[in-house]
């Protein structure tokens, strides 16, 4: 806490430009570590009828000290919640958000959220019965998500730093993003940054909601937050010789439906990867990227040949060091989640498994 006054002090005074290295709630000790990960969840009303049965799993784990939740928190076929919106859209669902702020503050871990598609830059789409405008919802998403900057959510409280408290002053703009944010465990930085799905909010808003010149001014600013935010978390881990970095967003930049025909492309991801690629090659340490978006588990390494499938989308050197998981969607069986192992003697520093929660797949799971 201590540390985030400081930096909130440097900030009003205009002299801070980069994190400071002390990090806030930061652990020294280089324990083993356990984190959960999951996200698109819940889906449906089913799927948040029966949310104890995954907040039961993952509060029953002794080892688990945070969880992290990487986007849409229902589904694209379900309204948006336009809770505080006015005027109220008629075919929004303005009780949900609330629903799911309360389900996730059951969670005896600190729990860390990231926004993703579904719940603000897809809501003007007809499938979700053109519920609203994309940046209201966003807004009306910090409003209730993030609340308190600097701050988890969950039954433990844990303090992170935010954009919001901690931006480079000559990009004011950068103050917007509360939801991004860094802390460090175990000799790792951790890092959420708001990259959603269709194609990084790059999909023309429709109907009423269509505004081109504010959905252009949405990516610019976002983009250049969460490109000096990325730079900002790579440069603490080398300032206080962190052992790894993992970073948490929702869209899944190497997603095969998205160049299908008639998919949303991968192309407003590029710059975002490049840069990736160049601090994880300059970092050499491991770097681990958790995303959900298209819903199926997988584990690879999608830099680490220029030449393979997943490689030559966004046309970046070799990372060895990057490795990327997808977490399992809640509507694709089994139902489960992402037990992440941090471990320094591990010479991985990674290990995972994944936990199922539901053993009735037609059921109470979907």
């Amino acid at each position: 806490m201590k540390e985030l006054m400081r930096c909130a002090a440097l900030l009003a005074a205009g002299m801070m430009t980069t994190l400071t290295p002390a990090s806030a709630d930061s652990s020294d000790s280089g324990r083993p570590i356990t984190v959960a990960v999951f996200g698109d969840w819940p889906y449906n009303q089913n799927l948040l009828d029966n949310k104890s049965l995954l907040i039961d799993s993952v509060n029953a784990d002794p080892a688990v000290s945070l969880v992290i939740h990487v986007g849409d928190i229902h589904s694209g076929s379900m309204p948006c919640t336009s809770a505080g919106i006015l005027p109220p859209i008629t075919t929004s669902n303005p009780g949900w958000n609330q629903g799911i702020y309360a389900a996730f503050q059951q969670f005896k871990a600190p729990m860390i959220y990231t926004p993703g598609d579904n719940e603000w830059t897809d809501c003007h789409k007809s499938k979700e019965a053109s519920a609203g405008d994309p940046l209201k919802e966003l807004t009306s998403l910090r409003s209730l998500f993030f609340a308190r900057p600097g701050h988890s959510l969950g039954l433990a409280d844990k303090g992170v730093i935010s954009q919001a408290l901690s931006y480079n002053t000559a990009y004011p703009t950068d103050a917007k993003f509360v939801e991004n944010v860094i802390w460090e465990d175990s000799h790792v930085v951790f890092v959420t940054l708001n990259v959603p799905g269709s194609n990084n909010d790059t999909l023309p808003w429709t109907g009423t909601f269509s505004n081109p010149g504010a959905q252009g001014q949405e990516l610019v600013e976002r983009n250049g937050a969460n490109q000096r935010w990325l730079q900002a978390a790579f440069s603490r881990a080398e300032a206080n010789h962190a052992r790894g970095v993992v970073i948490a967003l929702q869209a899944d930049m190497w997603d095969p439906a998205a160049l299908a025909v008639g998919g949303d492309g991968l192309s407003a991801y590029t710059p975002f990867v490049r840069q990736l690629a160049d601090l994880s090659i300059r970092f050499q340490r491991p770097v681990l990227l958790l995303n959900g978006d298209s819903h199926l588990y997988g584990a690879d390494r999608p830099l680490a040949n220029p030449a393979s499938a997943t490689g030559t989308i966004h046309g970046t050197p070799a990372v060895p060091n990057l490795t990327r998981i997808t977490v399992q969607g809640s509507t694709n069986t089994p139902a489960e989640w992402l037990r992440l192992t941090i471990d320094q003697s591990n010479p991985n520093l990674f290990s995972w498994t994944n936990v199922p929660y539901c053993k009735n797949p037609l059921g109470s799971c979907q």
